[in-house]
């Protein structure tokens, strides 16, 4: 590849079948910009029909863009694509992590790494800048990935980034996860990696990511972004108590720093204070989301937050609650958002104080932290609590579950609400011991294993979202038609924050609404929450820009847990944000001048490529009765209320079906089936993709 800002121009291909490793130009992919939008073209062009998440035809692809490593902010994300086990159908899906993997990648000369084929024995990747080889794993197979991570890094070094799997993943559990730095996780796909033979990918990079621009122009936007437009975790954008320098407040908002609010397990206790915008020194004391997440005791053991390369936003809270000991852990624990909730899930009778007054939240979700990360195991977005739930409730586990096995379960720890019992729990996932580790296989296997009923999949205390069995993420309780449209499109949980960073902003519903009509088109785009209106054509260009801007994200590679910056927490700006950021940094680093318009068509060219190739793995062009159907709690919901009177999230049938129409409009998919057409197809520049689907009878 043409030395071109950004990309390092190298793809590297490893065989572990027959050990070959080759590297490859990244040229041919440069219309796909990156990270997910590779993992698209790879998997649609090499990967056949019918495979299984599993089968040695299976390729995994890890993937960084071209903002990635070159100091862009919240820019260090790993996208990586494969087939997915959870999903019935093992459909293509994308998983992510943060940390400095993907910088590291980068910084070593890769812009991507093609995994495929499998090896007969347990191996580690090994690469050092263009010195690829493949290691001996045996004396780390079997192990966790905290410890598996310490011994890697004592051959290769500790500067080092590792990704590696845990025993989960080495048992090929569904519900698995990817690993670097010890809690930076990626869903779902560490079982593929374990069919493998994978243990982990190690790379240590010398080099750097070339910028076309000086560095001072770029230094000059990043200085306008810190100060001007970048809020806090999320890109909330108003505290979340009163202070004197804001306009407004609001109880939801991640921007939590306040005078008296420490990160107190600090050497010396460090206050968060008040930090206006335009400070560029202080945006990391913003987010303390440790309180958030686990509660107030937490704030006396927060060491400090921490989080990803190249990022100022410190939304990973770093904690040493010496407690942890007691259940044979480390005292040391770092994660964030659901790496905490979602563990702790599993504990459906809730979790009693354990060593002091307040400490219920912070030890459930901390122990189950620490569990699952270093096995492995992937929460499902939270899903697999409430499938433990269902079959505990309604006297399933008694049913199939047995006897034997099921009287080895301290239930007496479930009952009583004492967290060890996730030491119990996740050792059986982790080594599929017994009938209860099946668990593990997702949603949609475990339900048809164990004969769930109807009141699961439709009834609205456990939030099952599809009949695929993946649960809602910022659906229809987070902007009414735009966020169930979102949860509709991709074959598990919608990783799709793009709406919710706007909605949940903080700033006021009038606000919202006037960036709304400045943005896509009317202030009917968005509803006030929880009180919805009727389907409209605003809002389907909303949801459209919305999966759009996430497929960007996860190709250029960015963080969609705080772009698009479509806000500001500035009131000289109005509370306007500016999203031609993505396409600003985009042109100073490549040298290449590219508009907002040009980057978001590219966004709609890998998102309907996602689409191509889901129709090619389903075998059908009905996705609209197929794969874009919601459970009927979506419906039901409220049974009191009707759909369009406030507060309900209650959504209409024959509304959604009216909204699905508009959002195949505006992707020029074709209307009665929301398969992509040919001429769409064609339009995006994805011809090869529409002969093959021709010749495969699957374009509508």
């Amino acid at each position: 590849m043409t030395k071109v800002g950004g990309w390092t121009g190298k793809i590297l291909r490893v065989n572990l079948t027959n050990g070959k490793i080759s590297t490859e130009d990244t040229i041919k992919y440069k219309d796909f910009i990156g990270g997910m939008g590779i993992g698209y073209k790879v998997m649609f062009d090499e990967v056949p029909a019918g495979t299984k998440a599993f089968d040695e035809n299976n390729k995994i692809i890890f993937g960084a863009g071209p903002l990635t490593g070159s100091g862009a902010p919240c820019s260090s994300r790993t996208n990586i694509t494969s087939l997915l086990p959870s999903n019935p159908y093992n459909a293509v899906s994308d998983s992510h992590m943060g940390g400095n993997f993907a910088a590291m990648m980068k910084y070593a000369g890769w812009d991507a790494i093609i995994v495929e084929g499998a090896s007969s024995k347990p191996v580690w990747l090994r690469i050092e800048d263009d010195q690829v080889s493949l290691e001996d794993a045996s004396a780390v197979w079997g192990q966790g990935i905290f410890k598996s991570t310490a011994e890697i890094a004592s051959v290769i070094g500790n500067e080092a980034s590792i990704a590696a799997i845990g025993q989960a993943g080495e048992n090929m559990v569904n519900l698995s996860v990817i690993m670097n730095g010890t809690s930076h996780s990626a869903g779902g796909h560490g079982g593929v990696l374990g069919s493998k033979k994978l243990k982990a990918i190690a790379i240590k990079g010398t080099g750097a990511v070339h910028i076309a621009a000086h560095k001072y122009e770029l230094l000059k936007l990043n200085e306008y972004m810190m100060k001007e437009i970048i809020g806090a975790n999320n890109q909330h954008v108003v505290p979340r108590t009163p202070q004197p320098w804001a306009e407004y407040h609001n109880s939801g908002s991640r921007w939590l720093s306040r005078k008296g609010l420490y990160w107190g397990g600090a050497e010396t206790p460090i206050e968060t204070g008040e930090n206006p915008p335009g400070d560029m020194k202080k945006i990391g004391f913003r987010t303390m989301k440790a309180v958030m997440d686990l509660g107030p005791v937490a704030e006396k053991y927060t060491i400090r937050m921490g989080g990803c390369q190249s990022c100022p936003i410190r939304c990973h809270s770093q904690l040493k609650v010496p407690h942890l000991e007691k259940y044979g852990l480390s005292p040391y624990v770092s994660n964030t958002c659901v790496g905490f909730s979602g563990p702790n899930g599993v504990m459906i009778k809730g979790v009693t104080d354990q060593f002091e007054e307040g400490d219920k939240s912070m030890m459930g979700k901390i122990v189950g932290a620490q569990l699952t990360d270093d096995y492995g195991v992937w929460c499902n977005y939270g899903l697999i609590g409430k499938d433990f739930k269902y079959a505990y409730n309604t006297g399933i586990l008694k049913k199939v579950l047995p006897k034997e096995e099921y009287e080895s379960i301290p239930w007496d720890k479930l009952e009583a609400g004492d967290p060890a019992f996730l030491l119990d729990f996740y050792r059986r996932i982790a080594f599929k011991e017994g009938e209860l580790s099946h668990l593990g296989d997702g949603t949609y296997w475990i339900a048809q294993r164990w004969n769930y009923g109807d009141d699961f999949w439709h009834g609205n205390d456990y939030g099952v979202w599809s009949p695929l069995g993946f649960p809602k993420h910022h659906a229809n309780e987070s902007g009414s038609q735009v966020g169930a449209l979102i949860s509709c499109m991709f074959n598990r949980d919608a990783q799709c924050h793009s709406h919710m960073n706007f909605i949940g902003s903080g700033l006021p519903i009038a606000i919202q609404k006037e960036i709304a009509a400045e943005v896509w088109g009317s202030p009917d785009a968005i509803d006030e929450p929880a009180n919805y209106t009727p389907m409209n054509e605003y809002k389907a260009k909303f949801a459209k820009w919305s999966i759009i801007r996430n497929c960007l994200h996860d190709s250029l590679t960015l963080c969609n847990w705080m772009w698009p910056m479509t806000v500001s927490p500035v009131m000289a700006r109005n509370y306007r944000g500016d999203t031609a950021l993505e396409a600003k940094f985009l042109s100073l680093i490549t040298g290449e001048q590219i508009s907002e318009e040009d980057l978001d068509l590219a966004g709609e060219r890998i998102f309907t490529l996602h689409r191509a190739l889901t129709v090619k793995q389903m075998g059908t062009i009905d996705m609209r009765t197929k794969h874009d159907v919601m459970n009927d709690w979506v419906y039901d919901v409220d049974p009191d209320k009707k759909a369009f009177t406030p507060g309900t999230i209650k959504m209409d049938r024959n509304d959604m079906q009216i909204a699905l129409t508009m959002f195949y409009k505006e992707m020029g998919w074709d209307e009665k089936t929301g398969a992509p057409t040919k001429e769409t197809l064609i339009r995006l520049g994805l011809q090869d993709v529409a002969n093959e689907l021709e010749s495969l009878k699957l374009l509508p």
